[in-house]
């Protein structure tokens, strides 16, 4: 057994090397999530959470691609849909007649399920969209969609109409992904995930982004899925920085919440007073929570 004098000495000399080495350590009491579903109950292509009315929360992948998973208020988890042959699904939205739309990214598709009857429809097919990734929708309907090309590091932005008409509103950017719309309906906010970039636009009268701006820059990691609280304030998930940064409606940083997992993919709010931030965990497969405070 170590006297006191060598323990201090051992304690001392790792904590030295741990500053020297600029080693980040962080203590078990900065980790702000807990674990909501555990390791591999979903694939590593776990995205897309959305909570219903109910408290129900969706994720895609659950247990193989192309599926929907669905996870109950009590936590309790089990298989909601297989998608058609080939689709793969990413994002989830739900639209205002309740119905749930899916990025299918694998057949260049948004589609549409009925939540009874777990029919599925295809709101759009576009073979010149790269993989539809994530989705965001206006208070009307109208659906925005990322679209990234990983290969070269390039992305395209869709604006979708309720008809199911697609418009390009721009290509060839930076690697579009986290994509959400303000509570107001009137602003989009969508973020590249290799040029760490946060943009934001206005949305016009017709539904499209316009007035393109630069809303943020970070300086390290990736960017994914982002969501707004009901005060606006932009929650993203940093891919590789185990991280949820939080941006106030004027784009400043004003909070960073610690994950267990280190690739957090994308973000939901649930809850009976939409206090509970839903994370899926690539890496882990997995679904962490954090409950905020209710305001």
């Amino acid at each position: 057994m170590y006297g006191f004098n060598t323990r201090f000495k051992c304690f001392l000399t790792i904590l030295l090397v741990a500053v020297s080495c600029n080693t980040p350590v962080l203590a078990a009491s900065q980790i702000d999530s807990t674990d909501w579903v555990p390791d591999n109950v979903f694939t590593q292509g776990v995205e897309g959470p959305v909570a219903d009315s109910n408290g129900n929360l969706y994720a895609v992948n659950y247990k193989q691609q192309g599926t929907i998973g669905v996870v109950a208020p009590n936590g309790e988890h089990a298989l909601f849909v297989t998608l058609p042959e080939g689709s793969i699904g990413n994002g989830l939205r739900f639209n205002s007649n309740g119905q749930l739309l899916v990025a299918d990214y694998n057949s260049h598709n948004v589609l549409v399920i009925d939540m009874q009857t777990k029919a599925i429809s295809v709101l759009v097919h576009n073979v010149n969209m790269n993989q539809p990734n994530d989705i965001a929708i206006s208070p009307n309907d109208v659906v925005y969609a990322s679209d990234p090309n990983w290969a070269d590091n390039t992305g395209q932005l869709w604006m979708i109409k309720p008809s199911g008409q697609s418009v390009l509103v721009e290509s060839d950017v930076g690697t579009t992904n986290g994509i959400e719309v303000s509570p107001s309906g009137k602003v989009l906010y969508v973020n590249e995930s290799v040029q760490r970039k946060v943009w934001r636009y206005d949305i016009n009268a017709e539904g499209l982004p316009v007035n393109k701006s630069l809303f943020y820059q970070f300086d390290d990691h990736g960017l994914d899925g982002m969501r707004t609280d009901s005060k606006g304030n932009l929650f993203i998930a940093r891919h590789g920085a185990g991280e949820i940064a939080v941006l106030s409606p004027t784009g400043a940083l004003i909070k960073t919440y610690h994950l267990k997992g280190e690739f957090p993919t994308n973000v939901a709010f649930g809850g009976e007073h939409k206090n509970v931030l839903y994370i899926t965990m690539q890496k882990r497969g997995a679904i962490e929570r954090i409950v905020l405070s209710v305001q």
